[in-house]
């Protein structure tokens, strides 16, 4: 299983890209891959090859708009782990002893 955060974002559209950012998280809503928003990305779970495709989907639905974007990945591959996006932070709160926030 693989987990994947990215942002992506045009750079040619002015100092507010919130508009262009909704759109990119309308097409991850819309694909049915589990993902989590925070406040600098999208955490995606699920097979390498899904991930990939809805990545160049997103950046299809900006590109059609957009002649700069950004767009930052970092992945984690593991196999056979599922339900990572909330396993992960369980087992650091665990660690902790308390919850976190998140």
């Amino acid at each position: 299983m693989t987990l994947m955060e990215f942002s992506m974002f045009p750079l040619d559209k002015g100092i507010s890209v919130s508009k262009y950012v909704a759109r990119v998280l309308d097409v991850v809503d819309k694909s049915g891959i589990n993902y989590k928003l925070n406040p600098m990305g999208t955490v995606l779970e699920g097979e390498w090859e899904d991930l990939w495709k809805l990545l160049d989907k997103c950046f299809h639905e900006l590109e059609e708009e957009s002649g700069r974007i950004i767009l930052q990945i970092k992945v984690d591959y593991r196999k056979g782990d599922t339900n990572r996006l909330v396993s992960k932070l369980k087992s650091v709160e665990q660690k902790v002893g308390r919850a976190l926030k998140t």
